[in-house]
C-alpha cells in the first residue's frame, strides 16, 4: 500500500499530476487545492495518498494533508460517490467548505458540483454530517498565490485553453467550461497582465459553482 510519495512534479493535466520519485513516474489524481500550491521552482513535494486497487487498475489519489485525505475516504464510502466525484467535491468546496455545507444541510451548494444530483447530495448530508463533525474539521484556509506559469503560443490564448481543458476534466460541459474560463481570464487581466493558471482556474470554478 502506497501511503505517501515525495518527488518532483514533471507533468500536470488537471486533475492529474505525474510525480517523479527516484526516476519512477507516479500518476496521481489530486484535488484543485494541490494544483494551486505546486511550487513554481520545481522543488519536491510530499503528498499523502490513497490507493485504490481493482482487478484491472491501480489508482493513486494525493492530498497535501491527512485532513483532505480523510474527507476523500469518507466521501467514497457513500453509495454513488466514486473517486472522481469525491475529487470534484473537494476541488469545488475544499474540505472545510464541504464540512460546512454538509453540517448546514446546504444541498443546493453540493449539487453545483458536476455529477452530484439532489438525491445524492441529500445522501451525503445524511451519511456524513456526523462523521465530518467527528473529524473536528476546522483548518485555517491558506491563501497561497500559485505561480503556475504558461509558456507562449499567445500566453493568454494558451492560458484560456489550459483553464477550459482543466474545467472539462473536472466534469463541466464544453460550452460552460469555455465561457467560465473566458470570463475568469478577462477579469484576471484587469489586475494582472500575466495571471497564474491556478488563479484563473479557481475563478472559473467559482463562476461555475455559484
Amino acid at each position: 500500500m502506497i501511503a505517501q510519495l515525495t518527488g518532483k512534479v514533471v507533468r500536470v493535466a488537471t486533475p492529474v499530476v505525474v510525480l517523479d520519485v527516484n526516476g519512477v513516474g507516479y500518476r496521481v489524481s489530486v484535488p484543485l487545492s494541490v494544483i494551486e500550491r505546486l511550487p513554481a521552482d520545481g522543488s519536491p513535494i510530499t503528498l499523502v495518498t490513497h490507493m485504490i486497487v481493482r482487478e484491472d487498475d491501480l489508482s493513486l489519489y494525493g492530498f497535501w494533508d491527512e485532513s483532505d485525505q480523510q474527507v476523500f475516504e469518507l466521501l467514497i464510502t457513500v453509495s454513488g460517490v466514486g473517486p472522481k466525484a469525491a475529487l470534484a467535491l473537494l476541488s469545488a468546496l475544499g474540505g472545510d467548505g464541504l464540512a460546512r455545507v454538509v453540517s448546514s444541510e446546504d444541498v443546493k451548494s453540493i449539487t453545483k458540483t458536476p455529477g452530484i444530483g439532489p438525491k445524492l447530495a441529500q445522501r451525503l448530508v445524511l451519511e456524513l454530517k456526523d462523521k465530518l463533525a467527528g473529524l473536528g474539521f476546522s483548518r485555517r484556509v491558506e491563501q497561497l498565490a500559485a505561480t503556475h506559469t504558461v509558456k507562449v503560443r499567445s500566453a493568454n490564448d494558451q492560458l484560456l485553453d489550459d483553464v477550459s481543458s482543466a474545467l472539462l476534466n473536472l466534469g463541466y460541459n464544453k460550452n460552460d467550461a469555455l465561457r467560465a474560463a473566458e470570463l475568469a481570464l478577462n477579469e484576471a487581466l484587469q489586475t494582472d497582465s500575466s495571471p497564474a493558471f491556478a488563479t484563473v482556474l479557481r475563478a472559473g470554478l467559482n463562476r461555475l459553482t455559484r
